[in-house]
């Protein structure tokens, strides 16, 4: 049963049905099938998943907090449309934050802590054998689920929400404008990052994770990608 049939079912909370919206909503922008700009509807969004206006409302909420969505006063909800120098500042941002991310999960990291990471990079690298829209989302959020590990052993939940915003913020960024797949290009480079950690070279490892963010910003063009309407995009989900 797929997420709108449960929502129908009623098989949900109010506050399962705007995390499941919200999780679907998050999947057509990152994948590129909303385009920036597009508008989303209160009513057409609770319309399409037979929710109320307020469940829709929270999806919605949750998405403009992650800087996916923008709300506008008398004009509604729009998919962000970040600009260059938007792009530019998400991952000035990253340099400034994980290099002490790295530094803090150096001092924690644990065997079992680089087993996990292993199994989720080895996760990666399968996504990136694979094509389709649906495997480039995948290998996308695997990408940014290795940062989000390391904030979680580095074991600052403050930094944790601030990568969690960041990292969604680039994964549009990338969506939108990557050239060459950029996460495919990272995936080597979360290894070495991981290894130096293992080692006990936190140095070494900030180095290398400034290097991989240097990486993933010069695959950027920043040429806005065509998408289709909301109703569209999530058939194609």
């Amino acid at each position: 049963m797929n997420i709108s049939e449960k929502i129908t079912a009623g098989e949900t909370t109010p506050e399962d049905r705007s995390l499941a919206i919200r999780e679907a909503l998050r999947n057509a922008i990152i994948d590129r099938r909303l385009a920036p700009g597009t508008k989303l509807s209160e009513n057409e969004v609770g319309a399409l998943f037979d929710v109320s206006r307020t469940v829709a409302r929270a999806a919605l909420q949750m998405l403009t907090f992650e800087g996916l969505v923008k709300t506008e006063r008398n004009r509604g909800a729009f998919v962000s449309n970040p600009t260059p120098e938007e792009a530019r500042q998400i991952f000035a941002s990253r340099r400034l934050i994980e290099p002490g991310i790295i530094a803090a999960a150096v001092e924690r990291i644990t065997d079992a802590d680089i087993e996990e990471f292993r199994r989720q990079l080895q996760e990666e690298e399968s996504y990136m054998n694979e094509r389709g829209p649906a495997a480039r989302r995948a290998e996308i959020k695997a990408s940014g689920d290795f940062h989000l590990m390391l904030a979680s052993v580095a074991g600052n939940v403050i930094l944790q929400r601030f990568m969690d915003e960041l990292v969604a913020r680039s994964s549009l960024v990338i969506a939108l404008y990557g050239r060459t797949g950029v996460s495919s290009c990272g995936h080597s480079e979360h290894f070495a990052i991981l290894d130096a950690l293992q080692a006990g070279d936190g140095e070494r490892a900030a180095a290398l994770m400034l290097h991989h963010i240097d990486h993933i910003e010069a695959d950027l063009d920043l040429q806005i990608k065509q998408g289709l309407g909301l109703k569209d995009a999530l058939t194609l989900a």
